[in-house]
């Protein structure tokens, strides 16, 4: 009988010895992050952290991913900045909650394993981590080949803060009059990038190398700016006991997201000409003729956070802002919901 073949990992697509590759260079990076609370290197079964110092703590965790915002990563062969993108927008969802971020771990999954492309992916993870104060602990780097295409990979991220119970911000004191401040964003953050792309790739044609003398840079520059982390302004206000809410302007648009944070009966009443839109929201629309309430619900068209304080303390709320170097505008106020109205007015 003829001898049979072997047959390695390796020739089912899966090479163990690039990931080593990545995880040596991962473990590096993860490591400038380490806080005092990180008890285990990577590469535990588990990762473990000391939460110390806390009288009464809430632990707040979210869990989400970068979207078709990657699409663009590989069509540029940029990889540095999706990390970043995943911890700020994860640092938003808890921080809206009044939590301070503790640590984070990543799932990332690829059909062929490049130990170059997964480092500079987890160095805009790092980044991110350093910049909010949080630590990277650990996460999950997944070879599946057949799974995604050539280039391919997928991103995606975990979060656990702590907030003392006492200090929790979860809308329920927002009153009628409060007035609603809007943080702006860098871009199109992690959202709308399915209907961008199809817009500005597909229907103007256009390269992510070419420039846009609209928006001052290239179709993947613009499309690559980083999402913005809102962790220093929410907690200057919190620890001045100003914020009554915090709304994370995300998939589905300031239409969706700030009724979140409003308690039943309350709705937001908008002005629309508040704020600077930026060329790039503008752009799309007019691409696309899109109607005015799919556009205000698809993307954060220039405002990535949106803050409820009271009336009688939203001058001292600007100030505290402008004192940590935010740029806000007052963009409305709440009041009490009309029978069958919209939980979002726009003026």
């Amino acid at each position: 009988m003829p001898a049979k073949k072997t047959v390695r990992y390796r020739d089912a697509g899966v090479n163990i010895d690039e990931a080593e590759a990545a995880v040596a260079r991962i473990r590096k990076l993860a490591r400038r992050t380490f806080t005092p609370g990180v008890l285990t290197e990577i590469g535990t079964f588990g990762a473990c952290y000391r939460l110390s110092g806390w009288k009464d703590p809430v632990l707040v965790s979210s869990a989400d991913g970068v979207g078709t915002k990657l699409k663009v990563a590989f069509l540029t062969g940029r990889h540095d900045t999706v990390g970043e993108d995943l911890v700020n927008h994860c640092v938003n969802d808890i921080a809206v909650q009044g939590a301070l971020p503790l640590y984070f771990l990543d799932y990332f999954a690829v059909g062929k394993l490049d130990a170059c492309v997964a480092a500079e992916v987890v160095s805009g993870l790092s980044r991110g981590c350093l910049a909010n104060g949080c630590a990277l602990i650990g996460g999950e780097t997944a070879e599946m080949p057949g799974f995604y295409d050539a280039g391919e990979y997928d991103l995606a991220g975990f979060i656990v803060g702590a907030a003392e119970r006492g200090r929790l911000i979860t809308g329920a004191r927002i009153r009628p009059d409060d007035v609603l401040l809007g943080l702006p964003s860098t871009g199109l953050h992690t959202n709308g990038y399915s209907l961008a792309r199809k817009l500005l790739l597909e229907n103007a044609g256009y390269h992510p190398n070419t420039f846009l003398p609209e928006l001052d840079c290239t179709v993947g520059d613009e499309l690559l700016k980083v999402h913005r982390s809102y962790l220093r302004p929410i907690r200057a206000l919190a620890a001045q006991g100003l914020l009554k809410g915090a709304a994370h302007i995300t998939g589905g648009g300031i239409t969706d997201n700030l009724p979140r944070i409003l308690p039943s009966g309350l709705a937001a009443r908008i002005e629309t000409g508040a704020w600077r839109v930026p060329p790039v929201f503008e752009l799309l629309r007019r691409i696309g003729n899109i109607p005015e309430d799919d556009w205000r619900r698809t993307f954060n068209i220039g405002l990535g956070m949106v803050l409820a304080v009271g009336a009688n303390h939203a001058a001292r709320a600007g100030r505290v802002l402008e004192k940590s170097g935010e740029d806000y505008a007052v963009i409305g106020r709440v009041g009490n919901r009309k029978r069958g109205g919209p939980r979002v007015e726009y003026r």
